[in-house]
């Protein structure tokens, strides 16, 4: 019945709360068949519904920006080299979610939105992984 009048379920109000009083969100997860894992984007279409990520204000469905204020960062591990995918694909899927759910269709008002891509995790090695820890520890510190 929650679907069908498009409640918000129960399990996801508490994320729906801090989503809500966050200064700044950080997405991580892993590039998966090109985009972000469909739970991932599930959650993200579940949470953002009209009376949070945005208000409707007359005729306009978009009217009142929900979460401005707010800044986030988008990490993404992939297997391909980062710039493979952010020259040849152009960071596509990234570029999606920057633009059409947190900038527009839900998290409206979400800015900035800065990215960080990881590329060639396979490779890594353990020296690589704690360069990586390292950036994100200063990335998080700064709250950028």
């Amino acid at each position: 019945m929650e679907v069908e009048l498009g409640l918000l379920p129960a399990s996801l109000k508490p994320a729906q709360a801090d989503i809500g009083w966050a200064q700044h969100i950080v997405l991580f997860f892993p590039l998966w068949l090109g985009d972000m894992p469909a739970l991932l984007k599930g959650f993200l279409e579940q949470v953002a519904r009209p009376g949070f990520a945005f208000n409707p204000e007359g005729s306009n469905p978009f009217g009142r920006k929900g979460l401005t204020g707010c800044s986030a960062r988008v990490v993404v591990t992939m297997g391909m080299p980062a710039l493979v995918y952010r020259w040849y694909f152009r960071a596509h899927s990234v570029k999606s979610l920057e633009r059409n759910i947190l900038g527009f269709v839900g998290f409206v008002g979400v800015a900035p939105v800065h990215e960080t891509l990881v590329g060639s995790v396979d490779q890594l090695g353990e020296g690589g992984v704690a360069k990586w820890k390292a950036r994100m520890c200063a990335l998080g510190a700064k709250a950028a």
